[in-house]
């Protein structure tokens, strides 16, 4: 099993080259989409989320209001931190858990958003960053997302910086073109880590 860590600052593109790595054959561990599911209604995360933030955050029909949180902890480290001290083990279990259930000869790509943040580059065998500038990511924020150019800028100051990133990278997808330059990008990296994978 080659494990790859796939990461990317918000907007930059990461969870399209994760969509294109999948289509490819890799089993993809989104971190962001399990960090969904363990606050979803009725689980344990979302009672600890409210017990810690109270039930503001929560939209009438009782799931989590993900922008009335994100409004809380983005602007607060501290708050952000309590947080992160509840939905990273539940999402570090279910990791585990999926992880157990791929194929010994598979290609995991662990969807980190938070893997340089987190110092969790020594966990895996090949470290991919999507990369884009702040200018294009706060561009492709607004156009996809709605998100306004201090939101975005936010987002991006709670993250890791670029350089941080790419310290750690060892393939690095620069992603401020095309779509199709994009698909030729994963395709030679796909190729790539196949051959890693092959040599064990």
């Amino acid at each position: 099993m080659l494990k790859i860590g796939l990461t990317g600052g918000i907007g930059s593109g990461k969870s399209e080259v994760s969509r294109r790595l999948a289509a490819r054959g890799a089993v993809v561990i989104d971190a962001d989409r399990i960090a969904r599911e363990v606050v979803e209604p009725g689980t344990v995360g979302l009672a600890r989320v409210v017990a810690a933030f109270g039930d503001d955050v929560l939209r009438p029909d009782g799931s989590l209001d993900r922008e009335r949180l994100g409004a809380i902890v983005f602007a607060d480290p501290d708050r952000l931190a309590v947080l992160n001290s509840i939905v990273h083990p539940l999402v570090g279990e279910r990791v585990a858990e999926l992880q157990k259930r791929a194929p010994d000869d598979a290609i995991v790509v662990y969807d980190v958003p938070l893997l340089v943040e987190n110092n969790l580059a020594p966990m895996y065998d090949v470290v991919i960053v999507v990369d884009a500038s702040d200018e294009v990511r706060i561009a492709r924020l607004a156009e996809h997302r709605g998100m306004s150019e201090p939101d975005a800028r936010a987002r991006i100051a709670a993250q890791a910086g670029r350089d941080e990133r790419l310290r750690v990278a060892h393939v690095v997808i620069p992603n401020e073109g095309s779509l199709d330059e994009l698909e030729a990008r994963v395709g030679d990296v796909w190729d790539d880590l196949r051959a890693r994978a092959a040599r064990g």
